[in-house]
């Protein structure tokens, strides 16, 4: 596999990098080097076009006004949409989620057109803002672990006929329709409320992202170790008694 290169692209930086959400960049680019892969990291601000021909694409969570502004431009440049097209692999988080679905409110109390790559439409909700640590059990067909994950959002999102959650929750929220769903995914493309960063709480499913970019069952092994204390440290803390 030394041969094989990755491209990733991180979207919208300046707008959608609440959380420590670039971590989930830091982490597959990192995942994959640590098995020999070599990596093409692009950032691509919110005045650049998206590049149409990358592996893998992530976007992460903002406040209300930058999502808004990150959903219309994005909406116009429809370069996601096309690399989707292309094959390619999206992981979205909070307000990067919302934006994937068919539509959101946004800061003006408005609908927000997505760029309908999950079939989710999200709303505001009226009840207290979703926050704490979350645990869930991934849908079992992606073959992973625990999700483990920290949500903070105001965000209640809907899941349509062709979206499966991504997890169902043992602890939080999740998408706070109170139906026990956390996030959505459909072929290849990913969204979650979880930060963390997630893919520093979830290694698995950064190779997951890596899998599918290059089409192939397996990755070689890599040292987890750092990953699996953190993980431990996190569900732990999340499980005992306040």
């Amino acid at each position: 596999m030394s041969d094989t290169s990755l491209r990733l692209v991180w979207v919208y930086p300046d707008l959608l990098s609440t959380y420590g959400d670039q971590g989930n960049a830091l982490v597959v680019e990192r995942r994959a080097q640590q098995r020999g892969l070599a990596v093409q990291r692009e950032d691509i601000r919110s005045d650049q076009p998206i590049p149409t021909s990358g592996d893998i694409y992530l976007i992460g969570g903002g406040e209300d006004r930058p999502q808004r502004l990150a959903a219309e431009r994005l909406v116009r440049d429809g370069g996601l949409n096309r690399a989707v097209d292309n094959g390619a692999i999206i992981f979205s988080v909070c307000a990067g989620y919302q934006i994937l679905g068919r539509e959101f409110v946004n800061d003006l109390g408005e609908t927000s057109q997505g760029l309908g790559l999950l079939d989710v439409t999200s709303t505001r909700g009226e009840a207290d803002r979703c926050v704490g640590d979350v645990l869930g059990d991934m849908d079992e067909r992606l073959n992973l672990p625990q999700l483990t994950g920290f949500e903070n959002h105001q965000g209640i999102t809907h899941l349509g006929p062709t979206a499966r959650p991504l997890a169902r929750v043992r602890l939080g929220r999740g998408n706070g329709t109170g139906d026990g769903t956390e996030g959505a995914w459909n072929d290849t493309v990913f969204g979650t409320y979880m930060h963390g960063p997630v893919l520093a709480r979830n290694p698995q499913i950064a190779d997951l992202l890596v899998k599918l970019a290059l089409d192939v069952n397996a990755l070689p092994p890599t040292d987890d170790r750092w990953y699996e204390a953190l993980r431990e440290e996190r569900i732990t803390a999340a499980t005992q008694p306040a």
